[in-house]
């Protein structure tokens, strides 16, 4: 594409320059013209050279902006995913501090249950002696 362009506008800058060249055919010499026309050729193939060059610069813009919006994409959803991974990890530790609480209750509960029971084995070892 960015060839057509530059190639388009060279054409429209030469067949403009040959129009002006034969409009100044008839009221200046023909060096003047010839030099006219050189030089409106020359505007025009530095025009052409100029939109080519914007052309180039735009789709490059195009593809760096293309590439920071993939960047963005892939951060939100990384974080996203971060986001979900430390939900989960509070739930279960929610989760697990109740379960916890319930199991040092048990435990401590059982400890005494069997320091109460080696008592009593003890004190009947005792009286007998």
């Amino acid at each position: 594409m960015e060839g057509l362009i530059g190639k388009t506008s060279k054409l429209l800058g030469l067949f403009g320059g040959a129009a002006l060249a034969l409009t100044l055919i008839g009221g200046c010499s023909y060096q003047e013209s010839v030099e006219r026309a050189t030089n409106a050729a020359s505007q025009a193939d530095a025009a052409a050279s100029r939109a080519e060059a914007a052309s180039t610069s735009a789709q490059q813009a195009a593809a760096a902006a293309q590439a920071s919006a993939s960047k963005v994409e892939q951060a939100a959803a990384d974080a996203k995913a971060a986001a979900d991974r430390a939900e989960a990890i509070a739930s279960k530790t929610e989760t697990g501090s109740v379960e916890r609480s319930h199991i040092h209750i048990h435990v401590h509960h059982h400890h005494h249950h069997h320091a109460a029971a080696e008592g009593r084995a003890a004190a009947p070892a005792a009286s007998a002696t």
